[in-house]
């Protein structure tokens, strides 16, 4: 998924940094599940379907989901495998399972099938043969994002096995290209193409989850609303140039690193919305000593220095707490014995949902002052993107039935420094939330070597999702 890709807030890494002295208890749940060994049959084919930006196929993918999807019951009308012109590999699903009432919008089950690269010859075990082993499995996408379609899809089908008559229409996408923006981006393309098809009240999907303590218990649950938007900008100094053995004091190189040092001192101010005072309120209120005391200052007032100074210690809430900046390229000159004529940076940057590119764009050229270099948006210049509302009945529920599987564990509203699908979405008017769920220690190593999710609580995030989907669609 990007959110990782670019650097997401891992859920587990924040709240043990801030709640190392917390301790819950979670009863145990009976190890016997309906369905589990046609959820593990679906969830392995799918992981074995090699989805990678390459060589994968996600059409693939698409059918055999489809297919489990007829053979439960669901009709040819309620199955749509749509393929964008000119790319056959990169198709996606649109499954439908009518509600009863039409006054009740529709909940999106969104996941990705498309996965990061995965050499043969890195890994300890084949990337695309799921191996379940030590209590994990591990595969390419066993975690990102293919237990979560697999998760949606399985939903779906028990629910038609059982007969399940849903109020509310449930209408699950599978989609392409999350990984690999630059050729397509099923989301982005069906906003464009067929608005129509992703019409719904709200999405569920990825960046949420929860958190396990090193005893492998239930830390906290974290309900994602909200993501920084990506920009990027470039820094381009330019100079007449000339033989090196004359050097001149106006030097390309030097003017961009001049600018680079000013961009890399500039600290942008706090920003706080509903859902960032909800995650450092509940934060604060749980952490011993000054980095909890911190927090609640900062909420209360976030001009605070001192406490913006105890917390931004930890490069993963200075992050929530504003927009950054880094340079991530920079490329000059065009011979080893010529002075340069051009030096240029790459900076990318994650704005506070509430910061616009144009005011980003401003508080870089003032803080680059009088280097002698130009600063310009790379496009696509992408919108902002408020955070959808925490309140009501998406996220209510979402406790109600958190309430139920994992009694005493705390639910920690957050907000993505990263990126994923539900930026398009949000954009386009669709609420899109990370649900809750899918626990984690930490070691899934998405996007790198030997990727691995935990059997049982990849058993229990079922659990939980399958409830979920049932509250959400009136079903009982």
């Amino acid at each position: 998924m990007r959110r990782l890709i670019e650097g997401i807030v891992n859920l587990r890494q924040l709240l043990c940094a801030a709640l190392a002295a917390a301790t819950f208890s979670v009863p145990a749940v009976a190890a016997e599940r309906p369905g589990e060994a046609a959820f593990r049959s679906l969830y392995k084919e799918l992981v074995e379907t090699n989805t990678t930006h390459s060589i994968g196929d996600c059409t693939l993918a698409s059918r055999r989901m489809a297919a489990r999807l007829k053979a439960a019951g669901f009709a040819d009308a309620d199955l749509n495998v749509f393929v964008s012109e000119g790319l056959p590999l990169d198709g996606g699903l649109i499954a439908t399972f009518a509600g009863s009432d039409p006054k009740l919008g529709a909940v999106m089950l969104l996941a990705h099938l498309d996965v990061v690269e995965a050499k043969r010859e890195d890994w300890t075990r084949d990337p695309f043969t799921l191996v379940e082993e030590d209590g994990y499995f591990y595969a390419r996408g066993s975690a990102d994002d293919k237990a979560q379609a697999a998760i949606w899809t399985d939903t779906l089908v028990r629910l038609k096995a059982a007969g399940a008559r849903p109020k509310r229409t449930i209408k699950m996408v599978l989609s392409c290209g999350e990984e690999s923006l630059p050729r397509i981006n099923n989301i982005r393309w069906l906003i464009e193409k067929h608005p129509e098809w992703l019409k719904a009240d709200f999405a569920l999907n990825e960046g949420g989850g929860g958190a396990l303590k090193p005893d492998g218990t239930p830390l906290a649950l974290s309900f994602q609303a909200g993501e920084k938007v990506t920009q990027n900008f470039q820094i381009v100094a330019t100079n007449p140039g000339g033989h090196s053995s004359v050097p001149r004091p106006d030097n390309a190189v030097y003017a961009l690193a001049s600018a680079l040092s000013r961009v890399g001192a500039y600290e942008f101010p706090i920003r706080l919305n509903d859902v960032t005072r909800q995650t450092f309120s509940a934060l604060g209120k749980m952490t011993p000593g000054p980095m909890g005391e911190a927090m609640l200052k900062l909420v209360a007032n976030p001009d605070d220095k001192a406490a913006d100074a105890i917390v931004s210690r930890d490069p993963r809430f200075h992050s929530m707490l504003r927009t950054t900046c880094v340079a991530t390229r920079i490329e000059g000159g065009h011979a080893i014995n010529a002075l340069p004529q051009r030096a240029t940076a790459d900076i990318n940057c994650r704005m506070f949902p509430t910061d616009s590119p144009a005011d980003v764009g401003a508080q870089l050229k003032a803080a680059i002052g009088d280097a002698p270099v130009t600063i310009a948006p790379i496009p696509p210049v992408n919108p902002v993107n408020p955070p959808p509302p925490l309140k009501g009945e998406v996220y209510d529920k979402a406790v109600a039935v958190a309430a139920r599987h994992f009694p005493g564990v705390p639910m920690v509203p957050s907000m993505s420094t990263g990126a994923t699908d539900a930026r398009f979405l949000i954009a386009a008017g669709l609420p899109t939330y990370g649900v809750p769920g899918l626990f984690s220690d930490g070691s899934n190593n998405a996007h790198g070597l030997n990727e691995r999710v935990s059997v049982e609580w990849l058993m229990k995030g079922r659990d939980y999702l399958h409830d979920l989907v049932k509250a959400y669609a009136g079903i009982k």
